[in-house]
């Protein structure tokens, strides 16, 4: 939460071993130029398009685009949610499936009590 928000441009760079383009984010802070990998899954970035990043006052350097997907969001944090969202349907079906029969007997003679709108 101690992080310094600055805004940024997008260039799009070529890497030198791959030869394949990507997104960087150029920012300066005072007289020192930084740069920042701004690829991330689904996120749709052009050339010259201005973004915020976030970055530590001890490493610049360290610096990420400041957006509610890949920064506050990740892909894997939402894959991970669901998983376990999954599993634990799965688990609570499996839990409630089949149930016994002195349950079932006791869920059909149920008779709730007929209970005062006020205590005397």
């Amino acid at each position: 939460m101690d992080g310094e928000i600055t805004s940024a441009t997008i260039h799009w760079v070529k890497d030198s071993a791959s030869q394949q383009s990507f997104p960087k984010a150029f920012f300066s802070i005072g007289k020192n130029y930084y740069s920042a990998d701004a690829r991330y899954v689904l996120r749709d970035l052009y050339e010259g398009k201005k973004v915020e990043v976030i970055y530590e006052a001890a490493q610049p350097q360290k610096a990420a685009v400041y957006s509610w997907w890949g920064y506050w969001m990740t892909a894997g944090e939402l894959i991970g949610s669901l998983t376990l969202f999954v599993i634990l349907f799965q688990v609570a079906v499996a839990v409630t499936k089949n149930p016994t029969a002195e349950s079932l007997i006791e869920q059909l003679d149920y008779n709730p009590e007929k209970k005062r709108r006020y205590d005397d």
